[in-house]
C-alpha cells in the first residue's frame, strides 16, 4: 500500500481492511451495493473529524452497518413516496379523451418548467432516475457527486411536484 499522509488512521484501517469490510457488507446482503456503501463510509470518514478510536476495526463494522441501514430507510421512504406519487394520479376514465390530451401536455410542460425552476442538476438527476431508470449510485458516480447529494436533489425535485400536483388538483 502507498503512503498517503493526508488520511487519518481510521481511513488506513479502511484501506488495509477493504476487503474484509466488503465481504463483512457482502454477508450482511449489500449485494450489488456493497461497493457503493464502502464509498459512502469512506466519503463520511473524509469528511469527519480525527478523533482517536479504541477499536477501529470494530467502529468500520458498524459504521458500515449504519451506513447500510440509512440506505434501507432511504429506500423505503423512496419507494413509499413514489407510490403515493402514482395512487395520487387521476382516473385516466374522469375525463372525456380530447380533453384529458390537452390537459397532460398543459400539465407536462408546466411540470417541465418547475423541474427547470430547480436548477439543472436537480433536473438532470429527476431525469436520469425516473425517466432514463439509472440508479441513484451510478448517477453520483456519473456527476460525481455523493450519493446523499442525489437523493437530497431527488427530494427536492419531489417536493416541487408534489406542490404542483396540489395546485393541479385545486384546479
Amino acid at each position: 500500500m502507498e503512503s498517503h499522509p493526508e488520511i487519518g488512521g481510521l481511513q488506513r484501517v479502511f484501506l488495509n481492511e477493504r476487503s474484509r469490510l466488503l465481504r463483512f457488507l457482502q454477508a450482511r446482503g449489500a449485494g450489488e451495493e456493497a461497493e457503493d456503501v464502502l464509498h459512502d463510509l469512506w466519503q463520511r470518514l473524509g469528511s469527519a473529524g480525527s478523533q482517536p478510536i479504541a477499536d477501529p476495526l470494530s467502529y468500520l463494522f458498524r459504521a458500515l452497518e449504519n451506513v447500510m441501514r440509512d440506505r434501507r430507510r432511504s429506500d423505503v421512504s423512496r419507494d413509499r413516496r413514489q407510490q403515493d406519487w402514482y395512487q395520487l394520479g387521476p382516473d385516466p376514465d374522469d375525463e372525456p379523451r380530447g380533453e384529458r390530451v390537452l390537459i397532460a401536455r398543459e400539465r407536462l410542460r408546466r411540470a417541465e418548467a418547475v423541474l427547470a425552476a430547480q436548477g439543472v442538476r436537480v433536473e438532470l438527476v429527476f431525469k436520469r432516475y425516473r425517466l432514463d431508470g439509472i440508479g441513484q449510485a451510478a448517477i453520483a458516480r456519473e456527476l460525481g457527486i455523493s450519493l446523499s447529494s442525489v437523493e437530497k436533489d431527488l427530494q427536492k425535485a419531489y417536493r416541487a411536484l408534489a406542490d404542483l400536483r396540489g395546485k393541479f388538483d385545486a384546479e
